[in-house]
């Protein structure tokens, strides 16, 4: 039994309001497309994560997770680039940071939910045998909880260098769920589940976008593994305070200034914002997707050259995306967060992956040299409140980029929202062309194919054990 510390302070439901939406939601309870949606953003996921084999982070990611976890012969989860397994723990840290390291997958209007979201679900659902219906319910609940907890809890639009937010702590909301509705936590239970996560959460800040540090995308491994730890601590009974949601001394009160409580249950189980989630068709920040597939449109359809190119302008710019550096850059956070550094890397080469941020080539004179050429327009920037603003009310910032080149000519397009945006969302054969692509470091032939196949039809799936054996 747990504690509600100010229980006299408590006026509101909103914790058991998510809890009870957790342990009961049944996979039939969930919209055709809905279910849809999250088995493509899952498959998405797990080929960007496959999609870092042979990199210096993968490395370091899949050392950690057997650090974390250990290594097993039997049982436990699959660590993704390498078939090898460690615990369910040292599974979320590994394949969550995998997940989040090309910058490559989702986005919602408050984070990279699926970095974790689907890493623990995969790694729960594969180390208790349960079915891929299962695995999709798990996804499809976090998404829906992670979200609005998240949203409660952003700063008010006006608030100054974006004290109190911080996408890295609220993201534990997105281990915690699916772990607890896999490890079939009852309503209570998920509720200390909650409790466990508030009390675990970090204090919000904007580190990695002062730093650039790549340390950033460890830190998705980090709140993956507090959230299957949080609903363990549930399941076995571990007493931890109940209503975290609801008491104004817990979570909100330490997360931002001005929360907005009615987020917490605002139109759960009739609004799913899975649906509303961003899917990237490149390995970069989401706010570098449009430049990046109007840049390829334009290559593409004028067959523009390298040598051809005399000036790319966009815009209008965006505020920390114009960045360049002519001695190159620091880190691979630093270069995906980059327009001038990302054009340069599709320019050279249009097949996408960790190719275009390996470490060698952070000061490569070539992309350097590209980079150079890629300019902002005249029009008033771009900033980030502005543009999460518009993305959640369903827009996406108008983008024109212009290609000028030695010749004379220009060839300009304008794009609002990209391949992927929810209003311009990739069919099941594209999500299937693209992991082929993100994959392809890790799988081959025959079992490329099949892993595809499978992912594309997991709710036929009876054990999702038979996918982790199919990456080994």
């Amino acid at each position: 039994m747990g504690f509600r510390v100010n229980a006299d302070q408590i006026k509101t439901n909103y914790t058991d309001t998510l809890s009870r939406f957790t342990a009961d939601l049944k996979y039939e309870d969930i919209p055709a497309e809905v279910r849809e949606r999250a088995k493509f953003i899952a498959m998405q996921t797990v080929g960007v994560g496959l999609a870092t084999k042979g990199t210096p982070i993968a490395d370091r990611s899949v050392a950690l997770g057997k650090f974390t976890g250990g290594a097993v012969s039997e049982g436990g989860a699959t660590l993704w680039t390498t078939g090898c397994k460690s615990s369910v723990v040292g599974a979320a840290f590994c394949n969550s940071t995998l997940a989040d390291a090309l910058d490559w997958e989702d986005c919602s209007w408050t984070g990279h939910p699926s970095a974790s979201i689907i890493p623990v679900a995969f790694a729960v659902a594969e180390a208790e045998h349960k079915s891929g219906k299962d695995y999709i319910t798990a996804i499809v609940a976090a998404y829906e909880v992670y979200q609005r907890i998240a949203m409660a809890v952003q700063p008010p639009e006006n608030w100054p260098n974006y004290k109190g937010w911080g996408l890295t702590s609220w993201q534990i909301f997105a281990g915690v769920i699916p772990a607890a509705k896999l490890y079939g936590l009852n309503a209570e239970q998920v509720n200390q589940a909650i409790g466990f996560g508030a009390t675990n959460c970090t204090i919000p800040g904007q580190l990695h976008h002062i730093t650039m540090s790549d340390a950033y995308h460890y830190e998705h491994g980090y709140r993956s593994m507090d959230g299957v730890v949080s609903a363990m601590n549930a399941k076995l009974g571990i007493s931890n305070y109940m209503d975290a949601l609801d008491d104004p001394w817990s979570f909100e009160n330490h997360m931002c200034v001005s929360p907005f409580p009615e987020w917490y249950t605002k139109d759960l189980g009739k609004r799913w914002l899975t649906m509303e989630t961003l899917l990237k068709h490149w390995p970069a920040n989401m706010w570098i997707q449009t430049p990046l597939e109007l840049t390829d449109r334009l290559l593409t359809e004028h067959d523009i050259k390298k040598d051809d190119i005399a000036e790319i302008i966009v815009d209008p710019p965006t505020y920390l995306r114009m960045y360049y550096s002519p001695d190159g850059y620091s880190s691979m956070m630093q270069a995906q967060f980059s327009i001038p550094y990302m054009l340069a890397c599709l320019i050279l080469d249009h097949t996408p992956g960790a190719n275009w941020c390996d470490e060698t080539k952070l000061k490569d004179s070539e992309i350097l040299a590209l980079a150079a050429k890629i300019h902002g327009g005249n029009s008033d920037m771009l900033y980030m409140p502005q543009c999460f603003k518009n993305f959640q009310k369903g827009r996406h910032p108008g983008i024109t980029v212009t290609i000028k080149t030695f010749s004379g000519k220009e060839y300009s397009e304008t794009m609002e929202g990209h391949l992927g945006h929810p209003r311009m969302m990739m069919t099941p054969e594209q999500f299937k062309d693209r992991f082929r692509i993100q994959a392809a470091p890790t799988l081959r032939g025959d079992k490329l194919e099949q892993v595809a196949d499978l992912l594309a039809n997991v709710e036929r799936c009876d054990d999702m054990a038979k996918v982790g054996e199919l990456l080994r």
